[in-house]
């Protein structure tokens, strides 16, 4: 058991770069392997022996409060703190500062982990005072803080680099701290109206170096709407599968996929590899599904093929629809990102009519409605009504 440490989990942000899917849930409920993304945070602290977590809170917290509540499913005891306005990661950390009184360790709600990177940042909290900064090797590494070592000694922390970065280590985002940090935060300068955590440490090293923990563990991070599926189809390779629905299973279905509970799907349909499907789903006859997350009482008719694609809560899709999947060209306020994976996205509650044509990248909002025959390219806002022609 990890006594006396407190494990503060940063909750409260909208993740709008994985609008529209965020536009009715925090971006720690989105789904992974058809759980919340912020239960496998939770999993990893409990499983590394903490008892005492806080949630820090606020866009849509309902969803949180009401899913995790005082966390005795876990058996643990969860305090929740509000950040109202979403001003920086160590402002999030700042609002809770009235309730810690001793040694703590601060996750992100949205990235999956291992319980090995939780232990080994109380370890080295253990060992020796001051902060502590885990660290990992990533493929992309200049769109995270890039940090440049001595020995194991972080030297400095650049957010986003210019590609290329100089290395490809970066900061993994699991923190050990004690309350003197609340002092640094509330000293660092603002950058855009924000308080940075990293801003912080980066503010620190400057005087005195930072202890670093290298992770090689599990590190799955959900920044784009495209990272979704593939983090969905990883954890499903780790995880072994799981079916809770009371149907039979259908006999074209892989092994790494899982079914919620009460799912049907007709025994002519192929249900390949890194396929979620959430509770009450309908999955028509000769569909294809592969690399897809299908929430909660989504519908897809007949004839169907979709690859590399998230299906929103509560959507229907038309018979003979294609999301063919490959690489796409998505723009993201503003950035564009070339050669990403991801078929298609339908918001929540949408209906897109029979045989629809998705080029890869296509998004469509919440509560849209898609005329049967429709090729879509690009971005289409909720509550769009999309004809032919």
């Amino acid at each position: 058991m990890t006594s006396g440490v407190t494990a503060v989990i940063l909750a409260a942000g909208e993740g709008r770069r994985l609008a529209p899917l965020t536009n009715t849930r925090p971006k720690p409920m989105l789904p992974v392997a058809n759980r919340p993304i912020l239960e496998y945070v939770i999993d990893g602290v409990v499983e590394a022996g903490i008892e005492h977590v806080v949630l820090v809170v606020g866009y849509k917290q309902e969803r949180i409060r009401n899913h995790f509540q005082d966390g005795d499913t876990w058996g643990i005891d969860i305090d929740y703190v509000e950040q109202r306005t979403q001003l920086g990661t160590g402002h999030a950390v700042l609002q809770t500062q009235d309730v810690i009184e001793g040694p703590f360790i601060v996750l992100n709600g949205d990235r999956i982990v291992d319980a090995s990177i939780v232990q080994a940042v109380v370890d080295a909290m253990q060992s020796e005072d001051g902060p502590v900064v885990s660290i990992t090797s990533v493929e992309h590494p200049s769109t995270f803080g890039v940090v440049e070592l001595r020995g194991n000694r972080i030297m400095s922390i650049e957010e986003k680099p210019l590609d290329p970065a100089p290395t490809a280590l970066i900061n993994a985002g699991v923190y050990g701290f004690d309350p003197t940090i609340f002092e640094h935060i509330q000293t660092t300068e603002t950058v855009d109206g924000e308080l940075s955590l990293p801003e912080t440490l980066d503010d620190i090293a400057q005087d005195h170096p930072l202890r670093s923990v290298h992770y090689d563990g599990t590190w799955l991070d959900v920044t784009n709407l495209w990272d979704l599926p593939i983090v969905n189809a990883i954890q499903l390779h780790r995880e072994r599968p799981r079916v809770d629905s009371e149907d039979d299973d259908p006999t074209g279905r892989d092994d790494d996929t899982v079914l919620g509970r009460n799912v049907h799907i007709d025994p002519s349909a192929s249900i390949r590899g890194g396929v979620s499907v959430g509770d009450n789903a309908v999955i028509g006859a000769n569909v294809v599904l592969e690399d897809t997350v299908i929430l909660p009482d989504a519908q897809v008719d007949a004839g169907s093929v979709i690859r590399h694609a998230v299906i929103g809560a509560n959507a229907s899709v038309g018979a003979n629809t294609t999301i063919q999947g490959g690489a796409a060209t998505v723009i993201v306020e503003g950035n564009v990102y070339n050669e990403v994976k991801l078929g298609g996205v339908i918001g929540d509650n949408s209906h897109i009519g029979g045989a629809t044509v998705f080029n890869p990248g296509a998004i469509v909002g919440d509560d849209a409605s898609v005329e049967p025959g429709v090729v879509l390219n690009g971005w289409f806002e909720s509550g769009a009504i999309v004809r032919r022609g």
